[in-house]
């Protein structure tokens, strides 16, 4: 059984070494602990500094590429090194290593695909009240659009099993919480929540510019997801209402113009539902069209599923590089100092 940590990271020198350190690397049931670091184009000493203190590996974006890919890509090589068990965990601290136990148990125990760490963010001392309000507020839309049971949607601190690791793929840049979710949700996948305690933050989110910059991503993040993952709904329903509308005005005119004869008073009804009817019709053609995408995405990633599976890393630590980005191990250090 082998476990894989990983820690995206961006500039995050300062605080790598307190998060590596807390890290445990033994738990029970568990043969091999590996610890990778995706520095996400750090301008610092990120990777050195990883590896200084504990890394295994260091997988190196040459440019910021954000929070999602820096994800997706610690997912990918962790499979590649032959991971059972995937926990993702935060470079600034908030979570404790310990918690780890916590997390990695009902996947050890064959209870759950995915588990998600629950910061109780409505009791949480280190939350402000808005953050608290804002938190809870998210993750009860989030429950109805993921079809999941989970009480905090943003929580980074997750563990997923092989099976729930190679189905992950994000699409949204922003951040890959609440489409992993989603995912989660319409995959029939094993989810369960662990309560658990979280560290005094040590600097502010970087992923925000304050609360209303918060709430305007995260609402794009949802609506983005849903329409991605549900196509078929969600453009039959809105075009639907439009065809209603449009139908109901034609049909004022129509009534108007045969029985009472006053069709002239409501000729702008004939242009205005006309417009409508058509728009309705559109609508509900592009969410076959998405359905039909969505069906030949998922056959896509069936595919994916499998060349993930079958690429292991025979000799992982003379790896040079992994997807066109740098791999550093303690045996392959770094030798830049800043930005390339």
């Amino acid at each position: 059984m082998k476990l894989v940590v990983q820690i995206p990271a961006y500039n995050e020198a300062g605080h790598l070494p307190v998060v590596l350190s807390d890290i445990p690397r033994q738990f029970p049931g568990v043969d091999e602990v590996i610890i990778l670091v995706i520095d996400d184009g750090s301008t610092d000493n990120t990777s050195k500094v990883a590896l200084d203190n504990g890394a295994d590996y260091v997988l190196r974006h040459r440019r910021n590429r954000g929070l999602s890919r820096a994800f997706i890509s610690g997912v990918q090589f962790a499979l590649a090194l032959g991971a059972d068990i995937i926990v993702n965990t935060d470079a600034d601290n908030q979570y404790p290593g310990s918690e780890i136990s916590k997390l990695i148990a009902p996947i050890l125990a064959d209870q759950a695909d995915m588990v998600i760490g629950d910061r109780q963010t409505l009791a949480n001392e280190h939350f402000t009240k808005s953050k608290r309000l804002m938190e809870h507020l998210g993750s009860s839309i989030m429950r109805r659009v993921s079809k999941t049971d989970v009480p905090d949607a943003v929580s980074g601190f997750r563990a997923f099993s092989r099976y729930a690791a190679l189905r992950l793929q994000v699409y949204n840049p922003y951040s890959y919480t609440l489409e992993t979710l989603v995912q989660a949700g319409k995959g029939q996948m094993k989810l369960v929540n662990v309560s658990i305690c979280t560290n005094p933050a040590l600097r502010e989110s970087r992923l925000h510019k304050g609360i209303f910059n918060f709430i305007w991503r995260q609402g794009g993040a949802i609506i983005r997801s849903y329409v991605l993952y549900q196509p078929l709904r969600t453009f039959v329903s809105m075009g639907s209402l439009l065809l209603l509308a449009g139908l109901i005005l034609l049909g004022r005119f129509l009534v108007s113009y045969f029985f009472f004869a006053q069709g002239s008073r409501y000729i702008q009804s004939v242009s205005i539902g006309g417009t409508l009817l058509s728009a309705g019709i559109t609508l509900i053609m592009f969410g076959f069209l998405g359905d039909a995408m969505r069906a030949n995405r998922q056959a896509a990633e069936e595919t994916m599923i499998s060349q993930r599976d079958q690429a292991r890393l025979s000799q992982p630590e003379n790896l040079k590089e992994f997807q066109g980005n740098p791999v550093y191990s303690t045996s392959n250090p770094p030798a830049f100092n800043s930005n390339e």
